[in-house]
């Protein structure tokens, strides 16, 4: 771990952070860091305990002088999204995050780099390893699986939290208090349809868009950032109609809450109209790119000539409703909110494309802040993907954060930002998951809070930290714990 990411400040942060980035931790194969962080604790002589579903728990008392503050809950998730670009050689099972100092921003090399929500768990981490930082009683709670379908959250039961307090420290931007999140709900589409043997003179290329930005599925969807699932439906599209096209594979995105990067098809057209498949293609391609030559500066449409021709495709019925079904899904803003200005209410991120050997696979993941809006782009989803006869699977649903501008925590949140900003925060609900609303279910009474230091590119290989924003954030923090109001 290079040391220039220890030295900087604050160092009781970094230090931490550069520990837990040092281990394992994407989302499902958390086995590593919750054994690191049990060791954490016990090695503090904390009460340290796993729940049923493995999330991490470690208490510690209050500082002298704390004891009639209420007691306070911490919260942050150990697991991170795992992506990396397309020429990065990492095993994220495997190895620790490769980390440097880019001006006033700290970067991965060529992965996701975890701050999301690595830099929250570090300064939980922070204060509970330190001696001189005063505080009440403390529940660190580390939730698992926050990123692919927040299983930690919703199975952490009732009754294992005493805390009155909750400090969720998963928010990307310093200037900001969140006080409400959306729900979501998986939309996955599967079909089966039988292949057919390649017709005799066809000539086979692969098609790549590769080069788009990618993000949050939430917290980016308004960005108007290309979806290279959507991006390929287009051309291949375009080339049924005109040329006959026959897919014989599909690969696009990875995760359902980053917006996919990168997808690559394999296809097949008559050889009578490569000439004029690719004159006409590269026509298509111009066109896109200027659409998105202000959002996606980078991107790269590619066609290459394959040495081997695909012996199987898909059929053309299956492959005209297969497209058009494609095209009728929704993705990007559905609603915006009527409640909170700039807000997102409603959204899709059509995320995962694979189609291959006679099985079709669409993974989707809606979010709103409002249940029968998120209900009602689902239906929308579910009925484009039935018509070409897929079966459509609802799973992973989960609340959103109701907000409550009359929060006790939130007043003391606001006049410290104040006192130390000279300006207002904006206090906000997020178009994202946190995991509030999910804990809120068992635990109703708590007062709930969320915050952080700025982190931009989140779920993508571009995420970065800001450092002179980890600096506004700890001095945030820790003015926050000495001022948690009497019981």
């Amino acid at each position: 771990m290079s040391q220039e990411i220890r030295n900087l400040e604050p160092k009781a942060l970094w230090n931490q952070f550069a520990d837990l980035n040092a281990v394992p931790r994407p989302s499902k194969k958390e086995e590593q860091v919750i054994q690191f962080m049990k060791d954490f604790g016990n090695r503090l002589g904390l009460e340290t305990f796993e729940d049923d579903i493995r999330n991490v728990i470690i208490r510690k008392p209050a500082t002298p002088g704390m004891e009639n503050r209420k007691p306070i809950v911490l919260q942050g998730h150990l697991d991170m999204v795992h992506q990396k670009n397309n020429d990065t050689v990492f095993d994220f099972e495997t190895q620790g995050i490769e980390m440097y100092v880019d001006g006033d921003w700290v970067r991965a090399k060529g992965t996701t780099l975890g701050a999301d929500n690595g830099l929250g768990v570090a300064a939980i981490m922070a204060v509970l390893e330190s001696t001189d930082i005063p505080h009440p009683v403390i529940e660190a709670l580390f939730t698992i699986d926050e990123e692919t379908g927040m299983t930690g959250a919703l199975n952490l039961q009732g009754g294992i939290l005493q805390g009155q307090i909750l400090l969720n420290l998963d928010t990307e931007e310093d200037d900001e208090i969140d006080i409400g999140c959306a729900g979501g709900i998986d939309v996955t589409a599967t079909a089966e349809y039988d292949e057919e043997d390649t017709p005799e003179g066809s000539v086979g290329y692969s098609i790549t868009v590769k080069g788009l930005q990618g993000g949050h599925s939430g917290m980016d969807i308004h960005k108007g950032l290309g979806n290279a699932n959507k991006i390929m439906n287009r051309l291949l599209f375009d080339g049924f109609d005109n040329f006959g096209l026959q897919i014989a594979s599909i690969a696009g995105g990875s995760l359902r809450n980053a917006i996919p990067r990168e997808s690559v098809a394999k296809v097949i057209i008559a050889t009578v109209y490569d000439e004029a498949f690719v004159f006409d293609m590269q026509q298509i391609v111009n066109e896109i790119k200027a659409e998105f030559k202000t959002t996606e500066p980078n991107l790269e449409i590619v066609f290459e000539k394959l040495t081997e021709v695909p012996t199987k495709v898909m059929p053309s019925i299956a492959q005209f409703y297969f497209v058009r079904s494609m095209y009728t899904a929704h993705n990007g803003v559905y609603r915006m909110s009527a409640d909170f200005d700039n807000l997102v209410e409603t959204s899709n991120n059509i995320a995962k494309v694979m189609v291959g050997e006679g099985q079709l696979t669409v993974q989707c993941l809606t979010r709103s802040s409002v249940e029968s809006s998120k209900m009602d782009m689902a239906n929308a989803l579910r009925s484009a993907f039935e018509l070409m006869g897929c079966e459509v699977e609802f799973s992973g649903a989960y609340p959103g954060w109701t907000p409550n501008p009359k929060s006790e925590i939130l007043e003391v949140l606001v006049g410290i930002y104040e006192k130390q900003n000279n300006v207002k925060p904006n206090v906000v609900a997020c178009h994202a998951g946190l995991e509030c609303g999910i804990l809120g279910t068992n635990y109703p009474e708590m007062d709930m809070i969320s915050f952080g230091p700025t982190i931009h590119g989140a779920h993508s290989p571009d995420e970065r930290a800001n450092i002179s924003s980890s600096q506004k954030f700890w001095k945030f923090f820790l003015e926050i714990l000495a001022s948690i109001p009497v019981k």
